[in-house]
């Protein structure tokens, strides 16, 4: 079992640790639904005192084995630990409860609980099943976007929860979503988030030979050209993480300041610098730079 690998199997069940709990302490205590398979659970349990996690499992085992069967046994492994791992922990924490006066503040908790726990199972490849494996089944099948059949569902699921909760509780489920979502996104990409820019100047060569001694980070030069003067100038591309981007324009500002720059956001950075391990370096020191994909000189070592 590689580094990687063992990574995933600690990390997938403290992901679903996490989301347990939240949906245990915020939600059922607060009576707050939520989107897919889990709401399901959430619901029986609040109409019928149904176990969570009992439901989970038992409404996850058919879709896991049409996963099994239409997307293949590697595919569903990490899917497999990760429903079990929410089912386990949901059972767990069954008696945990923190009902709330302010239902907005739960939902805010609710909101960070089940996003930090999912942010996690997914950040490390695995999932918890229900609505995931139908999307990624129909994409395959059908060719539907999983982003839609995931927002189907859980409309469908929040509209049955109209039934037995009321719309102030529903609308405040809504709002224990959207920041789940936000939170599973930052934290799957935050850590390898950084900012992207593009520098177009008469110095860069000197810029990117003081982005790589004072920053530590590297440079690719690409060659351009003024479309109206057509005159040839060197085109940097700097990744650099989040901190370190203040120090980028007033390094540049110093050695050119009619140095034409843009600065973008880089959701996900991946490579030397950043998530790479210094000892799997496919490429010595002082080896001879290469030309990169997009026809420019690899001028430094961290991030391009």
């Amino acid at each position: 079992m590689n580094r990687r690998s063992i990574v995933s199997f600690i990390a997938i069940p403290l992901g679903a640790a996490v989301m347990a709990f939240g949906i245990n302490y915020f939600n059922l205590a607060n009576n707050l639904a939520e989107g897919g398979v889990t709401g399901i659970a959430i619901l029986l349990k609040l109409w019928l005192n149904i176990d969570p996690g009992l439901t989970t499992l038992v409404v996850n085992i058919p879709l896991l084995l049409l996963g099994w069967k239409v997307l293949g046994r590697a595919s569903v492994g990490y899917t497999v630990y990760g429903t079990v791992s929410l089912s386990a922990f949901l059972w767990l924490f069954g008696r945990f409860r923190f009902p709330m006066d302010d239902l907005l503040l739960a939902s805010l908790f609710a909101g960070v609980s089940v996003g930090i726990g999912l942010g996690l199972v997914f950040r490390f490849g695995g999932t918890t099943g229900g609505v995931d494996i139908i999307a990624r089944v129909l994409q395959k099948l059908l060719g539907w976007k999983v982003g839609r059949t995931m927002l189907l569902a859980d409309v469908a699921v929040l509209s049955v929860s109209l039934l037995y909760l009321t719309p102030q509780q529903v609308m405040y489920t809504l709002v224990a979503v959207f920041v789940g979502t936000r939170i599973i996104d930052f934290v799957q990409d935050a850590a390898y988030a950084a900012r992207a820019a593009f520098v177009v100047s008469d110095q860069g060569p000197e810029i990117a030979r003081r982005v790589l001694a004072e920053l530590d980070r590297g440079a690719t030069i690409l060659r351009g050209a003024g479309a109206y003067t057509g005159q040839e100038k060197a085109v940097l591309y700097i990744v650099v993480g989040r901190s370190e981007i203040v120090r980028l324009k007033n390094l540049i500002l110093a050695i050119d300041p009619a140095a034409f720059v843009t600065i973008s956001e880089a959701s996900e950075v991946m490579g030397e610098g950043f998530t790479l391990d210094p000892q799997r370096r496919p490429v010595a020191e002082g080896a001879p730079r290469q030309m990169d994909a997009a026809g420019g000189v690899d001028a430094g070592r961290d991030g391009t």
